[in-house]
């Protein structure tokens, strides 16, 4: 059993470290790095999220091409002409649904729209605060106040969890975890406005920092529990196995596709008022 379990944990070390480096290294080169990333999470979600629902058959290949196309307009969606394939691929995904013949085509659009609001859309604003404010290292930023909450909420709820944080959907979540990664993310704002604020590319206001961290981590625990919410319907432990010892790649994204687009109208909010 140990070793079992000493083996599941190198695994998931391994993969886990390996998916976070080409993060990095995606984003170290500049908004193309941005842009390339963004599009292959949304085409590696979409065709989670569509396995998830209807699984895959060719009945259903039409409908899957489609929605990929317009996820990937999405993370692209900074650009003008992508959204007018963007609005193409809504239009022709109705009009594919009349041949479709299926016994749910309103439940089947639902989906549809959905992959595009859920997946698309943050990917997008992703990709927009790279190329918006010109700083794709701001997404490094938030990568690693996600990355961190997660430790400090495991760690100090590990240690301390006593209150459940939202027993309906995720029983293992607790206040106290909560309030750890909010502590840990606070204390990385710090070292972050006062002795990396160059690299990020963001000035060292320790407000504008304090922010940043607070929305990331309060829009990331949200993110988190929504997924947990699409599993539980589902009745589902894991959104997939593409990471070994993770689960799924929207089990990996579920905090950024909410903290994504919190973090591009806090940025502009910001900037906008100071």
């Amino acid at each position: 059993m140990n070793y079992d379990r000493m083996n599941k944990f190198i695994i998931r070390t391994i993969s886990g470290l390996i998916y976070a480096a080409i993060i990095v290294v995606c984003i170290l080169q500049g908004t193309e790095g941005v842009i390339f990333l963004s599009g292959i999470l949304g085409l590696l979600a979409t065709l989670e999220f569509a396995k998830i629902f209807n699984g895959f058959s060719i009945k259903h290949t039409p409908a899957l091409m489609m929605d990929i196309a317009g996820v990937l307009s999405l993370c692209l969606g900074v650009f003008g002409f992508t959204i007018i394939i963007w609005i193409l691929s809504l239009l022709l995904r109705m009009i594919e649904e009349l041949y479709i013949k299926s016994d749910d085509p309103i439940g089947n659009l639902a989906r549809s729209m959905m992959s595009q609001l859920y997946i698309g859309v943050p990917l997008g604003c992703m990709s927009a605060i790279a190329v918006l404010t010109g700083k794709p290292m701001i997404l490094l930023a938030i990568f690693l106040f996600i990355w961190i909450n997660d430790t400090g909420a495991f760690i100090v709820g590990s240690l301390l969890g006593k209150h459940r944080l939202f027993e309906r959907i995720s029983p293992k979540k607790s206040w106290e975890g909560f309030w750890g990664g909010i502590f840990f993310n606070l204390i990385a704002a710090v070292v972050f406005a006062r002795c990396l604020y160059g690299f990020f590319g963001l000035s060292d206001n320790i407000g504008l920092w304090l922010g940043l961290a607070l929305t990331v981590t309060v829009f990331g625990t949200w993110g988190d529990l929504v997924e947990s919410m699409i599993k539980r319907n589902l009745h589902i432990k894991d959104s997939g196995k593409f990471i070994p010892g993770h689960g799924g790649i929207l089990d990996r994204i579920d905090s950024l596709l909410f903290a994504a687009p919190a973090s591009l109208i806090y940025l502009f909010a910001y900037y906008a008022v100071f």
